[in-house]
């Protein structure tokens, strides 16, 4: 849809497509993006919805993200080879209207779940207090839904904007339904809201918890005090540890969450120019290959979050591995693979819930105490 009269979204139609050597690299690039992405992202919303102990706030977030990624991948990036094939616009009407919002649907969500999930990490790392109360998986999920049913309306202006166009050679592309230039506030509000301002927020909000894990001794200090009940002394070596292991587990959370958000600025920037650019152009700037850069790089982006999450996450790692493993394995190992009582009850454990195993015995005391307080403190890890 990217064509002469159009930059709407991520087809295009173009006489270029007919060269053997753009179908091949062109499906063959987008068939392995999209395969990985896919695949990945399916993995990642099956873990988190399957085990109990990546229930968190962050993590429901990442599901919003990797959703919004497998509709981008799904109603961008496979309709993208049909276009590199046949060369014109083979879905009808409908197909036009519903590709083209779903495309935008998944674009905008996925920011928002970025800058959520951001605005999330900086409660829980700079406002602990604050964050037992305000980072539940519930509040997640409320604001989850918020996002995608106020894009949804949101996205639901493209009905109106676009329609099949016949070109100069008889074939049909999805395209603008009134003149170019109409689009420019469009294009402008789209690329300011869902694109810029995200940006700018995790930008600012990111200062501040590095500022907070990587930087000032002293400001970890005062994290970790503010961590404490009032009345309560942090002495404890059971505590002390404790406190230790919580700072470690939100730094590498935080690494990876900020290469997520590193990746989608620079992946995003090539297209998101380009349609910037075309918007002020009398004649667009339309070179397939170009074209075929900018639309992969946002391909990518879509697909390469889940493997961030297992290079960089452990506990992803496993949960992704025992996925595949259960998934290919007999009976007898899918058997193996469903959690036992006794680990649900260890599970509940380390999700901050007070639970006493069968057979453990009660421990009085400095370390008794220390146990409880870590026992009441909130479950934020997402690794």
């Amino acid at each position: 849809m990217d064509g002469p009269s159009s930059n709407v979204s991520l087809n295009h139609g173009d006489t270029t497509l007919g060269l053997p050597e753009y179908k091949v690299v062109s499906v063959f690039l987008v068939l392995l993006v999209c395969t990985v992405g896919i695949v990945g992202n399916a993995m990642v919303v099956l873990v988190v919805l399957t085990s109990r102990d990546m229930h968190t706030p962050t993590n429901c977030y990442l599901v919003s993200l990797a959703l919004a990624d497998l509709i981008v991948l799904l109603a961008a990036g496979l309709p993208n080879v049909s276009d590199s094939l046949v060369g014109h616009w083979i879905y009808g009407h409908a197909g036009c209207l519903g590709i083209t919002y779903f495309q935008y649907l998944g674009i905008n969500v996925s920011s928002c779940s970025i800058l959520a999930f951001t605005v999330e990490r900086y409660i829980a790392i700079c406002h602990p207090m604050r964050a037992q109360t305000v980072c539940t998986v519930a509040r997640a999920r409320r604001i989850i839904a918020g996002i995608w049913g106020v894009t949804s309306l949101y996205c639901l202006l493209w009905f109106f904007l676009v329609d099949l166009n016949v070109r100069d050679n008889q074939r049909l592309e999805c395209g603008y339904k009134v003149s170019r230039g109409l689009y420019l506030p469009i294009y402008l509000l789209d690329f300011a809201v869902f694109f810029i301002a995200p940006l700018l927020g995790t930008l600012v909000l990111y200062g501040f918890i590095g500022r907070i894990l990587f930087q000032s001794p002293l400001s970890q200090e005062a994290w970790q005090k503010e961590r404490q009940p009032h009345g309560q002394s942090e002495g404890t070596p059971g505590n002390c540890s404790r406190s230790k292991s919580s700072m470690s587990s939100r730094k590498q959370a935080t690494r990876m969450l900020a290469v997520v958000v590193l990746l989608f600025a620079v992946l995003w920037t090539p297209y998101r120019t380009l349609v910037l650019l075309n918007s002020f152009l009398a004649r667009p700037f339309l070179d397939p290959w170009v074209l075929l850069f900018c639309r992969t790089c946002v391909y990518a982006n879509s697909a390469i979050n889940p493997v961030i999450y297992s290079l960089m996450s452990q506990k992803f790692r496993a949960a992704f591995l025992k996925l595949c493993w259960c998934r290919a394995s007999g009976p007898q190992r899918r058997a193996a693979c469903v959690p036992t009582s006794n680990s649900s009850a260890a599970q509940e454990t380390s999700l901050g819930t007070e639970k006493m195993q069968p057979g453990s015995r009660e421990v009085s005391g400095p370390t008794a105490a220390a146990s409880l307080r870590c026992q009441h403190e909130p479950h934020f890890s997402v690794l």
